[in-house]
Parts: structure tokens; sequence; C-alpha cells
């Protein structure tokens, strides 16, 4: 919504009456090819509020007379459904809600985590991957099993997200967010401009209640986005749940000597000739940085290959 029609649907909550007089406007600016005179709608509406109308930009200087600012926005005003952006965005906080597997692989996840922490886990975790992996280790040169896995990790995590995140869900809670947020700069401006033009302190009062009032619905909206977070979260545990033992492998084949030292080294783009176990990026070694260059790369194409597009609309 365009700020002349908030202007306007300002004008009719603080005047009921507003309506008809800007109903008045429109009809005689169609009959006068555009534009308005006092004395065409004096009879209509009172000289307070052809004021307010010049004050708020709805009505500015024309050839002759004066001419609606927007119209296209005024028209949306006046015949719209009068509802607030927003308001009709409905939140269905079950959508969101985990399934009892969720659950169970979030769980899953953060046990596998202490294998970067405690040996034991890695070994027992490394050597049970490494049943299924050693083919590919032995047909390919180590920086190609990573690329492999690269490509592996990113295949899985654009379909669980393409399939487990809905886009719509999304979009609602970021509607929702937005209009609060444009609900709470109006007000926050007609107090302004309230202030400025010396309004009584019956009106300062009523647009600082409202603005209270404002606060409130948006803390309470704040506390409902959980939903938007536990539904961006949701397709990341099965991705960790996925993605941690194989980097556990990766771990597990690096520092305890499962890669011979031949196949330690590769000549990394930019950083040239390096070893698997040597920091590149601060501590990061840098086999984690040509895993992360390579999963990047590859779920990039592979999103525009499958056409996934995860972006949430709130068209």
């Amino acid at each position: 919504m365009t700020r002349t029609a908030e202007k306007i649907n300002d004008l009719v909550r603080e005047d009921a009456s507003m309506e008809d007089a800007l109903e008045a406007i429109r009809e005689r600016a169609d009959e006068n090819g555009g534009e308005v005179h006092w004395a065409d709608v004096s009879d209509e509406l009172t000289s307070g509020q052809w004021g307010r109308l010049i004050e708020k930009g709805v009505l500015v200087d024309g050839d002759e007379g004066f001419e609606i600012a927007d119209r296209d926005a005024y028209d949306e005003a006046l015949d719209g459904d009068g509802t607030e952006p927003g308001a009709d965005v409905d939140v269905d906080a079950e959508q969101s809600k985990w399934s009892q597997w969720d659950k169970m692989a979030g769980v899953a996840s953060l046990l596998l985590m202490f294998g970067y922490w405690f040996n034991p886990v890695r070994n027992t975790v490394g050597s049970t991957i490494d049943l299924v992996l050693a083919p590919l280790d032995a047909a390919l040169p180590f920086y190609a099993v990573i690329m492999s896995v690269a490509l592996l990790t990113g295949l899985y995590s654009t379909l669980l997200q393409a399939n487990l995140m809905n886009p719509e869900v999304m979009a609602k809670y970021q509607k929702r967010m937005k209009a609060m947020q444009e609900k709470m700069q109006d007000v926050q401006d007609r107090k302004q401009e309230a202030e400025e033009r010396g309004a009584s302190d019956a009106e300062i009062e009523r647009l600082e209640n409202e603005l209270e009032s404002v606060r409130e619905e948006q803390m309470e909206a704040m506390s409902d986005n959980l939903g938007m977070f536990k539904e961006q979260f949701r397709p990341m545990v099965w991705i960790m749940l996925l993605t941690i033992p194989l980097f556990l492998w990766m771990y597990w084949k690096i520092l305890d000597g499962h890669v011979s030292e031949a196949e330690m080294t590769m000549i990394m783009p930019i950083a040239g000739e390096v070893s698997f176990n040597e920091s590149l990026l601060g501590p990061m070694w840098s086999w984690i940085v040509w895993y992360f260059l390579c999963s990047m790369g590859f779920t990039q194409l592979l999103r525009k290959s499958l056409n996934i597009d995860m972006t949430p609309s709130t068209a």
C-alpha cells in the first residue's frame, strides 16, 4: 500500500465522515477534468477536512485548482476493503510443527556432533562410513573424493530444503512482520506530525495509546514467529544428520593418517600447493575450505538445473 493510501485510511480512521468527503472530491475531479476547487465541494465537506487533505498531501496544486496527488492510491483507499496491509495474513502454526521424526533427527545430530571432540565417537563413525566410501576413496585422489562428497551433500541438501521447507509459510511470516513494521512507522509518523502542528493533548494521548498497542501486537507477533525459525531449521537437522557423519569420516581419514602422503597435497586456486591438514583461512584447514568451495558451487548449479528456488515470495 502506498503512502497516499495510508494517509487516506488514517484520515478516515480519525473522522468517519471523511470518506464521504473524499468521494465527493473524486466525483468533482472527474467532472472537471481531474481538478477540483473549494467552491465545488464546499457544500459537502468542511473547511477543516479540506485543509487536512491539503496538509496531508492528498490534494496538491494543479494548473488552476487542486488535483489528487496519486489517483491510483486514492481509488485503492476508497474502493478497497479497508483492511490494513498484512491484516489478512493467516499463519497456521501447525504448518511449522515438527514431527516426531524431525525431533529424533535433531537429537541424533546433536549426539553425532560429539564426534568432533571425542575420538572414540569419531573413530566409530569414521570406520563405519569407510565401509561405504572405501571404493570411492580407492578409485579417486582424495581431493576428488572431497569434491564427490561436496556434490552429494549439495544434492541432498537442495532436495531436503525443497521438500521440507515451505516458502509460502515463510512468506506469510515475513509479510506479517513487514506489515507490523509499516503499522508501527505509520503511527510514529502520525504522532510526530501531530506534535509538530500542536495538536491537542487528547489527540497526542490517543496516538500514544495506539503506539503502545501496536508495540504489544509487535511483541506478540515476534513470539509467534518462532514458527518461522522452526520452518527454516527443520531441513537443517536432516542435512546435519547426513553431513556430520561424512565430515567425521573426512576428519578420521586426514587426522588419523588414513590418507597417503602423496594425496595429502593439492593445487588449490589462488592458494597454490597446500596440505590438507594446514590452516588456510584462519583456523580452517585447507580441506574444509576446499569442501565448502565445492559445496557452494555444486549447490548453485544443482538449484539452477533442478529449477529450485527457495526464496520466499511476499507478492
